[in-house]
């Protein structure tokens, strides 16, 4: 009896459930800004766990340059519709190693924090990196740093965020800054080495900054003009065999 009341008093065994079943994969897209690319997929139990995921792509991943591999965007899921997951783009950064190149030694390397509105009123943070040929002082810095904020302000007072996001994955607004900055010290080199979206705008990402690939045609054979006779098939010429008796 003792053995069968310990046997009685034993739990259940709880049924352990698969996760991974309850789970739907959903299509992670970049936004039309970037012409809505496929970024990916990701499972989730719910919809809902979605929103807020952040996933990265390359702009070479987004537009097959590859010039532009050490370039990084990071999306944030807005929105999911039915199983395809819309995101917004939230930033920008270079990637380490690319950064670390551009450093040498007997050089001055200067970071820069700006913040500005744009003209669709996004509040980015955009911070661009200087190099200069040789070692300078802290007040040439300061005066680097004022040319830039000045030129970046402006550049927000006239642009949208799309636009501002274009010519910075161009490379102009690092063009524009070093031109900046080029008159109070030797620039060498001017990058934009990150850009964060502090505060979202009107719009901004729905006008696509990069150009679409180029679908493949097939070339089709033409066809005959009516009235005019099909070419005839190339045939190799045969030989003419001379006949018995006759001089060749």
């Amino acid at each position: 009896m003792a053995t069968d009341n310990k046997k009685s008093n034993k739990p259940a065994a709880k049924k352990v459930k698969d996760r991974w079943k309850a789970k739907e994969w959903y299509k992670l897209y970049s936004p039309k800004m970037f012409n809505q690319v496929l970024l990916g997929e990701t499972p989730s139990a719910d919809p809902s766990n979605l929103m807020g995921r952040i996933v990265e792509a390359t702009v070479h991943d987004l537009t097959g340059d590859f010039s532009k591999m050490h370039v990084k965007l990071t999306f944030k899921v807005k929105e999911v519709r039915g199983f395809d997951a819309h995101t917004v783009l939230i930033g920008q950064t270079l990637t380490s190693d690319y950064v670390r190149r551009l450093t040498r030694r007997k050089r001055t390397k200067t970071d820069h924090v700006i913040d500005v509105r744009t003209k669709d009123g996004y509040l980015l943070r955009i911070k661009p990196m200087s190099v200069t040929d040789k070692r300078i002082q802290s007040s040439q810095e300061t005066a680097v740093r004022t040319a830039m904020t000045n030129e970046v302000t402006n550049m927000g007072i006239e642009m949208t965020m799309a636009d501002m996001m274009k010519i910075i994955i161009t490379g102009e607004m690092s063009k524009r800054l070093s031109n900046a900055a080029k008159v109070i010290v030797p620039i060498k080199r001017v990058e934009v080495r990150k850009t964060e979206v502090l505060e979202m705008g009107e719009g901004g990402q729905d006008v696509s900054i990069v150009p679409q690939p180029e679908p493949e045609v097939e070339e089709q054979p033409a066809e005959p003009v009516e009235g005019e006779p099909a070419p005839a098939e190339e045939t190799a010429e045969e030989e003419e065999i001379p006949a018995e008796g006759e001089e060749q």
